[in-house]
């Protein structure tokens, strides 16, 4: 079946499209060809897909001394999907510096808990005690992962919900994960930027090998 998307490589920008919707299909179709969307109140919904593309290799992750004794003493217990809608409704929340509100909408925070109910987003869990301390959710590109937005409301809770889901993904056999666009808190953890022809080959390689991420 074709896709709804141009092909990305050959776009001139970062926003490969503009409009459409945010069904399960559209958003799988767009994913699975390294693009995401970016919705705004200000334009209709773009769909990007960056020149420069950020991605964490697990083999390259820096993990502080401190963040490493926090892991090894902590009370704070990690899960897998025991709780994707409390983690994206905590991120649609969470203050963003330098951005004024969100762009975790309730249309967006609709249609990914969508995707969660077909196997295709995920999230992992930080908890205190029975309370959720902290939290990411992403989207499986079809044997690949791609994080979206994370969120804290204890401290390191969401560098531990990273550390978590790092160690489900790479038990799976996948050795790196997109998170699209770098932040200074990815990048203190060692992501790095890669060019966008370099991503869709590593996600292609990554997709060919079938993985069963969860």
């Amino acid at each position: 079946m074709p896709s709804l998307f141009p092909d990305p490589r050959k776009a001139p920008h970062d926003i490969v499209a503009i409009g459409d919707d945010l069904t399960p299909s559209t958003l799988l179709d767009a994913y699975e060809q390294g693009i995401f969307p970016w919705p705004s109140d200000e334009i209709p919904l773009p769909w990007f897909c960056p020149k420069e593309r950020a991605v964490l290799f697990f083999d390259e992750i820096h993990i502080s001394r401190s963040l490493r004794r926090t892991r090894r003493t902590t009370p704070l217990r990690g899960s897998i999907d025991q709780s994707f809608e409390g983690v994206i409704h905590a991120c649609s929340l969470a203050p963003r510096p330098g951005q004024e509100g969100t762009w975790i909408f309730p249309e967006v925070v609709d249609a990914y808990i969508r995707l969660h109910a077909m196997g295709r987003a995920h999230s992992a869990e930080v908890w205190d005690g029975e309370e959720l301390a902290g939290g990411i959710y992403g989207v499986d590109l079809g044997g690949a992962f791609g994080g979206e937005s994370m969120f804290y409301h204890r401290p390191n809770a969401s560098k531990i919900a990273i550390l978590h889901l790092i160690e489900h993904l790479a038990s799976r056999g996948l050795h790196w994960m997109d998170i699209q666009v770098m932040t200074p808190h990815m990048e203190a953890m060692g992501a790095r930027v890669i060019s966008r022809n370099r991503f869709l080959d590593l996600l292609a390689e990554t997709q060919a090998k079938k993985l069963n991420l969860f």
